[in-house]
This record gives C-alpha cells, structure tokens and sequence, in this order.
C-alpha cells in the first residue's frame, strides 16, 4: 500500500496509519451503479477501501452521463458494473474491484453478504431495497442506504440487528410494493445526487474507522441548501427486524 497517495486523509485526527490499514482490509458492497453508485464508488476506491464489489444489471445509456460521472461515450452499451470497475481500476489499482453485473434478490444476497463488511444501497426500485434490508439484518452487515431525486434527497444509517437500531422497514413499513418515483419521470439534478453521494461515502468511511454509527437519517434540499439530521426509532414489532434485536 503506497502511504504517499492516501498522504493527505492520513493527517485527520482519528485515521492515521490504522484507520487507513483497516480501509485497505474492509469489504464493500455496492448495490446500484447509478449515479449514487459511481460516484461514492469513486471516494471509496480513492480512499483505498481494499474490496469493492458492484452490483447492476443495467447497461449504460446516454440520459445517464450528465450524473453518472465516472462513464464515457465510449461505455454506452456496457454493463454499468464492468465499466464501473474498469474506471475504478484506472484511478486506484490497489484497491480490488470486482463487477456483480445481475440483479441482486433475496437468492443471491446471502453469499455476496458473507464476503463484505458494509453496503451501500444506490438501487432505483424498493423491491431490491427491501431484499438488502432483510439481507442486512439477517447477516447483521451495517447499511447505507440513499435515494436521490428531483432536487432532494436521504441517506440513512443503519445497524439493523441490533440492539434499538431500526432497519428499513422501521422506518418505511408501507413502500415495499411500491413502484416509487423514477428520475426518468420526475427528473433529477445531477449536482444534488453528488451531495447524496459524498454524504453516504463520508459515513461509509466513518463506519469502517470505527468513527460512525447507525440510527441517523439525513435529508439534502438543494432549493434551500439544507442538510437535516434526525434520529431513527426501532419498531419492536417490525416484521424484519423485530425478531433480530
């Protein structure tokens, strides 16, 4: 591990040479290239988390450039994931970078889980929302999972299994069958999904330091440029977590 390209985090009080040692050993798991993907792929891999592992089964298209900043023309008809890994290896070819380019579900969660420490969830539809969730609380992997749209956005921290911690069915018990709202419909400004993006890498790297914990949520408005914290509560009877605490 070169110390001189991770010279600059190195200095923070809190990381020093063990916190960047424990980044080169974490395992992540990134599920959704998109533009939340890309881009807090990129910060993890710039600093030197020693495995990622990116999951989608989408194919890169024009409409996606103007957010999704690590892909070229040249990447248009590619796996996201394989083209995603490929960017993320040019710039950091320490860092192991493997491409999962499938949807992931409730069949395949379980063995991807076993091989990381913390997920990332950048995914566009519930259903695979909810599979994570449950994968997560099964596993007891920590959990970040963000969502931008419009001008707006979340990212919440999650320690599902825990003791009080809530998992994402606490907190959105009524969305699973849920188509939710798309960018391709209601549009989505390429800025603010950076905002959402730096938000979950920063706490992705937190975690994996020991620095960070879960039960936070944070909503980002561009329109008035605010960043609202708030606390999370379990839900004793929740039908994923309850039984896990």
């Amino acid at each position: 591990m070169s110390l001189d390209r991770y010279a600059r985090q190195l200095l923070l009080p809190g990381l020093g040479e063990a916190g960047q040692a424990a980044l080169a050993d974490a395992r992540v798991l990134i599920a959704g290239c998109g533009g939340l993907g890309t881009l807090a792929a990129a910060y993890l891999a710039g600093a030197g988390v020693g495995r990622l592992l990116l999951a989608d089964d989408d194919r890169v298209e024009l409409s996606n450039l103007h957010r999704q900043l690590l892909y070229t023309e040249a990447d248009l008809g590619q796996p996201k994931a394989v083209a995603l890994a490929a960017a993320l290896h040019a710039r950091n070819a320490e860092v192991d970078v493997a491409a999962h380019a499938a949807r992931l579900d409730s069949a395949a969660l379980p063995a991807l889980l076993a091989d990381c420490d913390l997920v990332l969830d950048c995914c566009d539809n519930f259903p695979t929302r909810y599979a994570l969730n449950a994968a997560c609380v099964a596993a007891r992997r920590n959990l970040l999972s963000a969502a931008a749209i419009r001008r707006e956005g979340l990212l919440l921290a999650l320690q599902p299994g825990q003791p009080g911690q809530a998992c994402y069915h606490c907190v959105f018990p009524d969305c699973e069958d849920s188509e939710g709202e798309r960018c391709a419909e209601a549009g989505v400004l390429g800025p603010s999904v950076g905002v959402v993006a730096s938000l979950q890498a920063t706490q992705a790297l937190e975690m994996l330091t020991g620095r960070g914990g879960g039960n936070r949520l944070w909503r980002w408005q561009a329109g008035p440029g605010t960043l609202t914290p708030a606390g999370l509560a379990a839900d004793p009877d929740c039908a994923v977590c309850g039984s896990a605490r």
